[in-house]
């Protein structure tokens, strides 16, 4: 028995080491051209959790081998194949109506309010307080970074 606990404890720390090291930067991907299966762990084989579409912002916490751990908007986390990402940088409001603004001010004028859940490309990813942002309709401006999620 002995030899098993110091194997499971050395595995458990070493992906403990791992995840604190993926953790340590946010790495936001997006869903590539096609909509993905995410899976409960890293195989083709293993549980089906849910349909990810094409666009939707994902945050890579782990990588192992081909296969990435990614979080959702909500916080979910799942299995996918690293080559159904891409590095294409989208976010996701997250407050019930966003403010998109012509400048990164309070005072500037809006341009669109974005609903909850609304797809935005992140334009510039350098984050401060706003975020310049662009909807797939080509109306473009500055978001609070605290309205969304993917960053």
């Amino acid at each position: 028995m002995r030899p098993i606990r110091f194997r499971h404890r050395l595995i458990a720390g070493s992906l403990l080491l791992l995840a604190s090291c993926a953790a340590a930067a946010f790495d936001f991907k997006t869903v590539g051209a096609h909509a993905v299966i995410l899976y409960d762990a890293p195989s083709t084989r293993s549980g089906k959790l849910y349909i990810a579409p094409s666009g939707m912002p994902v945050e890579v916490v782990l990588s192992y081998g081909d296969w990435v751990k990614v979080r959702d908007a909500t916080g979910d986390m799942a299995w996918t194949e690293a080559k159904n990402l891409s590095a294409k940088r989208n976010v996701i409001v997250r407050v019930a109506s966003a403010k998109v603004r012509s400048a990164p001010d309070e005072n500037a004028p809006v341009v669109m309010t974005a609903e909850k859940n609304v797809l935005l490309e992140l334009v510039d990813p350098e984050a401060g307080n706003w975020v310049r942002v662009r909807h797939r309709d080509g109306t473009s401006g500055y978001v609070k970074a605290s309205d969304i999620w993917g960053i």
